[in-house]
């Protein structure tokens, strides 16, 4: 709780700064933003070190081998750099930009999804032959 309070008012505060710095520079109010992200994501780490810690966890107890979850982790880490990626773009006005971002990530989580694909595959040939 104490995190996200933290998190939201930095945020808040890049805004309002980038806000105030956008009329006289766009760029330094873009970069506002970004060095805002880097930080949040930086005072995070510990927060995604846990979560990652005790998804490793989950994956022992379930006695599901951990080859099937990492494809899951890089897709779900793909979507959130994706997501903040397309963002930046489209606040700094490159519209196109974000819509290459985004095609870009969904390639890229087709393709760390291939190995849970492949296992569904592998489970319904055995399943019908």
């Amino acid at each position: 709780m104490e995190q996200v309070i933290q998190v939201t008012g930095l945020c808040v505060v890049g805004a309002l700064l980038a806000l105030v710095v956008k009329r006289g520079s766009p760029e330094t109010a873009l970069l506002l933003a970004v060095g805002a992200a880097v930080v949040v994501a930086l005072a995070l780490a510990g927060v995604v070190e846990e979560l990652l810690a005790f998804l490793g966890e989950l994956g022992s107890a379930s006695g599901v081998s951990a080859d099937l979850f990492v494809p899951l982790y890089k897709t779900i880490g793909i979507a959130l750099v994706v997501q903040v990626g397309g963002n930046l773009c489209r606040d700094a006005g490159e519209s196109a930009l974000a819509s290459v971002v985004e095609t870009a990530g969904t390639l890229c989580a087709l393709l760390a999804a291939l190995p849970l694909l492949r296992a569904v595959l592998d489970m319904l040939l055995e399943l019908m032959g």
